[in-house]
């Protein structure tokens, strides 16, 4: 059996897991989401500055500039109440051409080889760094997201290949104005919604696909 057979079977037996883990947090705490059960949905403008002289990824969205009103949600994964400790999530939304948009989904984690990788609790929303934890596959090959707050208003989004070294491409400026209807209503599904040129590995799919489907049949 080949590598990539074998990373197909662990997602797709990750995916199981997921999938039963969701199904099970609904079970005991019936809710419109099971993870992340109550956010903040609000508006802000994201400002690509484009690649310019760096860099290059093959994703327009991210080496091309432009100007995005986006709808965002920060959330508490397992719904304690602060000020505990909880992982946190940042939740964007892109409009693009056509009447559709893409999502973005983060969380707290940290910027480092492989704290990018790990989910990290924090007490605040601001408290950490956020990143997409799965990479997404373009042209300059497997590339993860991240988010930094600089304030309680500004976030700075960048992107590195694999382990690499961090590229800030964008920055969300947070308006503070409470979005339209419930937020029980919102939901992000960065598998379904894909951005230009951010494509979801097979393996990822995999592994995230089932868990969001149990997700939805709980509303």
């Amino acid at each position: 059996m080949g590598p990539s057979s074998l990373a197909t079977r662990a997602a797709s037996a990750g995916g199981r897991v997921l999938s039963v883990a969701t199904s099970a947090i609904s079970a005991v705490r019936p809710a419109a989401k099971p993870l992340h059960p109550r956010g903040t949905v609000e508006t802000g403008v994201l400002t690509r500055r484009g690649a310019g002289d760096g860099p290059v990824t093959g994703s327009a969205w991210l080496d091309e500039p432009g100007r995005d009103d986006v709808l965002v949600r920060s959330s508490r994964a397992i719904g304690l109440p602060s000020p505990a400790p909880d992982i946190f999530g940042l939740a964007v939304r892109v409009p693009l051409p056509g009447g559709s948009y893409g999502d973005l989904l983060l969380a707290t984690t940290g910027l480092g080889r492989l704290t990018r990788f790990t989910l990290t609790a924090a007490r605040s929303a601001t408290g950490r760094p956020l990143t997409t934890l799965l990479p997404y596959r373009t042209a300059a090959g497997a590339v993860l997201l991240a988010a930094t707050y600089r304030d309680q208003d500004t976030v700075d989004l960048a992107w590195a290949c694999g382990t690499g070294g961090w590229h800030r491409f964008a920055r969300l400026r947070l308006d503070h104005e409470p979005a339209g209807g419930a937020d029980a209503l919102v939901s992000f599904d960065p598998v379904r919604h894909e951005l230009p040129g951010l494509v979801t590995y097979d393996w990822v799919r995999l592994l995230r696909e089932p868990a969001y489907r149990t997700a939805r049949r709980s509303r």
